[in-house]
């Protein structure tokens, strides 16, 4: 008796089951997928998808859904929430769509705000799968060199130089070449980057998540540059005060390889909208939101958007924000609505990350000509990422100009095997480094490019010591520089409504890795229909904000879109299978 009873309870839970995963039809289909076409490399067509300014005219009617902010996770949530049958209408700020994924050209020169590479994207992968199916397949990558990534530390004749390669058994055994007698903290900290990235989404639950990163560390090594290249993706959070699961995701993140968009990071937005769009929804700049409509029941309804003068509502079911947590809860929520417990307790769980400072250089001048590479280059001071970023960030005012401790370089000209065809003779480089949003504070209030005299001069400091430094890694560039521009905190701020400056968006502390925190950091919020996406559900990055926006398609949705990706995989792996078998029998 007791058996047939445990019997019919699990066919009762296991139908169930059945019935959650699969009740309702995939957003996503092997059919939707066609070969890319042509590179469109007219400016003004492209405009016409990014740059199409708000207008009443122009808002789909009867939408379903809102999405405030066009970087890659409200992009995603839209794209996907749009193929699953849903009127999605993209609101942006900026005049450009994208977020950190948009370009900008100036002077013939063509700069990435924010995706300066990629990993994960090889045939098959589920980041490739989602990428094809957001795009439609339009979106092609240019896999870079095997040797994707240059560490120099120390300065002079104290500078020591590593190299990464990618590569599933080339990455630890040339690391390995490099420290040959530290193969047994390589091998360990490779299991950890192996686990991690099979065992991802049971974050919540898993133990190393909340390790700091320098603790574990030096259970593994001594040797001070090996545990800096253990930690050397930099992001504003020092590695004793990071996640050690979390940097050792970012490092098997290009394990298969690293990549770049072919024709540029635009052609992520580019591609998306136009999936957005061919399901009946749309996509509008110049858009600013400053007001998230909820209605007496506590449900959000719609938004208000600044059209000149005036405020304009725009209605909708559901609300999805992509512009952070405190940014959401902070500024676009009624004051009376902002002091409740639940939200409150929300924003407590995060800290506000730290400003970004870039340098935008162009040069005349071919790669080779200049001596340019596709290799990112991170340059550190010393050894001691703790000590030297707790010594930065506790400067003041006037000391830190002089005082930067490291740099990341990025040459897009050269990862992109089309920009030589969009802009001939010319080359471009990003440099960028972490801040303290204080340093800038007292220009909050000024308009942009038009701050003062004080404010250029202070942020020029900063800017002829990078450009400096990045001149003794690439002698050549210092006589071929034509053009160059400086964005601080207040300019990511301006053009990307990053709060303080800071492009990864929140703090990515250990504590916000910790299992109650990630439990209780969902899409959803104390606001009913009110959801977030983007780098703060997840992680930052291209990537985390990525997966944020599928995770919160599946928030809204109710039906967990990665069944159906994960599904497809399995499908294109058996198709890819059955290519090979057929191309070994021609063989024989």
């Amino acid at each position: 008796m007791w058996l047939l009873i445990l019997l019919v309870w699990l066919v009762i839970w296991a139908g169930g089951t059945y019935w959650y995963l699969f009740r309702k039809p995939s957003p996503f289909s092997l059919e939707s997928v066609r070969p890319p076409g042509p590179r469109e490399f007219d400016q003004k067509k492209r405009d016409k998808v990014i740059k199409q300014g708000f207008s009443v005219d122009k808002v789909p009617q009867n939408l379903d859904v809102i999405v405030i902010g066009s970087g890659i996770g409200g992009l995603t949530a839209g794209a996907t929430l749009a193929k699953a049958g849903k009127k999605v209408l993209v609101l942006e700020q900026h005049d450009q769509a994208g977020g950190c994924c948009h370009t900008y050209i100036e002077k013939g020169f063509e700069f990435d705000v924010g995706l300066h590479y990629i990993g994960q994207v090889h045939e098959n992968s589920l980041l490739r799968i989602a990428f094809d199916q957001i795009t439609e397949g339009q979106l092609e990558f240019q896999e870079l060199e095997p040797h994707f990534d240059t560490i120099q530390i120390g300065l002079g004749d104290q500078k020591r130089e590593y190299t990464i390669f990618s590569g599933k058994h080339e990455m630890k055994a040339h690391l390995m070449k490099q420290f040959p007698n530290e193969t047994e903290a390589i091998e360990t900290f490779f299991k950890i980057m192996k686990v991690s990235a099979k065992k991802t989404h049971y974050l919540a639950i898993f133990r190393l998540s909340g390790t700091p990163a320098t603790d574990f560390i030096n259970t593994l090594t001594k040797n001070k540059d090996l545990q800096l290249i253990f930690s050397y993706f930099f992001y504003g959070v020092p590695p004793k005060e990071s996640s050690v699961l979390i940097n050792a995701l970012l490092i098997h993140h290009y394990k298969r390889g690293a990549y770049y968009p072919k024709g540029g990071a635009s052609e992520i937005a580019f591609h998306i909208i136009q999936t957005i769009q061919k399901y009946g929804g749309n996509c509008l700049v110049r858009a600013p939101v400053s007001q998230i409509l909820v209605n007496e029941k506590g449900s959000a309804y719609g938004v208000k958007v600044k059209k000149g003068q005036e405020e304009v509502e725009v209605h909708a079911p559901v609300v999805v924000s992509n512009c952070g947590v405190f940014t959401t809860f902070q500024k676009l929520l009624t004051p009376e609505i902002q002091v409740k417990h639940d939200i409150q307790e929300r924003l407590n769980m995060m800290k506000h990350g730290r400003g970004s400072f870039l340098i935008f250089s162009g040069f005349d001048g071919t790669a080779e000509e200049l001596g340019l590479v596709s290799t990112n280059f991170w340059v550190f001071k010393d050894n001691d990422m703790d000590k030297s970023m707790e010594d930065f960030f506790a400067m003041s005012k006037e000391e830190a100009p002089d005082n930067i401790p490291m740099m990341f370089i990025t040459v897009p000209s050269a990862k992109d095997p089309e920009a030589k065809i969009r802009h001939p003779g010319k080359s471009c480089m990003t440099i960028l480094t972490m801040v303290k949003y204080e340093w800038f504070e007292e220009w909050k209030n000024t308009t942009v490019r038009k701050r003062g005299d004080e404010y250029y001069n202070y942020k020029m400091r900063f800017a002829k010591n990078l450009f400096d430094w990045a001149c003794t890694v690439f002698p050549k560039i210092k006589d071929k520089l034509v053009f160059q521009d400086v964005a601080t905190p207040l300019t990511n701020m301006h053009y990307l409504g990053a709060q303080r400056g800071a492009m990864y968006s929140a703090e990515h502390n250990v504590e916000r890795f910790y299992a109650e925190t990630v439990a209780r950091n969902r899409c959803s919020t104390p606001v009913k229909n009110l959801y977030i996406s983007g780098q703060d559900v997840f992680s930052c990055g291209i990537a985390g904000a990525l997966h944020g926006g599928l995770l919160c398609a599946s928030t809204v949705l109710d039906h967990i879109v990665y069944i159906n990706l994960l599904l497809l995989k399995k499908k294109l792996k058996r198709k890819k299978a059955r290519e090979l078998a057929q191309l070994d029998k021609k063989k024989l």
